[in-house]
């Protein structure tokens, strides 16, 4: 797994939010709190083992949903970058991807051996992934691939 930095400010931070908000409205009205919008953004270069850089656009802060889980959009700005394949075993979390703008390729396969599936994925597409599964993606087409991004655990 690949470290994390936080862009709070900055070139690159203006430069992700500007490509992201010509797709989408970074916006978020969490219940009885104000309303708002990013809490940061987390740069991952070769995440998960993963060609380029993803960057996770935070919408909710540390410990703000249950069980500290994500609900973040995952920006793959350019042609090839991708987040490795990776489980979620270890804190028994189940993962869904709901694809909100482009075009990629997403993989997903049992343990770290066994046979790739493969779906080329758009607008709409969401996949889940279970605690016992690995899964990647990458985007494929010409624009951003942007991913709404949501985290469970099963206690």
């Amino acid at each position: 797994m690949s470290g994390t930095v936080i862009l709070s400010e900055g070139a690159e931070f203006d430069h992700v939010i500007q490509e992201v908000s010509k797709y989408i409205h970074l916006y978020v009205m969490a219940f009885e709190k104000d309303e708002r919008s990013i809490i940061r953004i987390d740069k991952r270069e070769g995440m998960y083992g993963g060609n380029g850089t993803v960057y996770m656009i935070q919408m909710f802060d540390h410990q703000e949903l249950t069980n500290n889980r994500l609900a973040a959009y995952m920006v793959l700005l350019n042609r090839g970058d991708e987040s490795g394949f990776h489980t979620h075993h270890e804190r028994n979390e189940e993962e869904l991807y709901v694809v909100v703008h482009g075009t990629g390729e997403y993989r997903e396969r049992t343990g770290t051996q066994g046979p790739i599936r493969k779906k080329t994925l758009q607008k709409g597409d969401i996949t889940a992934i279970s605690s016992i599964g690995y899964h990647s993606i990458e985007n494929t087409g010409d624009e951003p691939l942007l991913l709404f991004v949501i985290t469970t655990n099963n206690p």
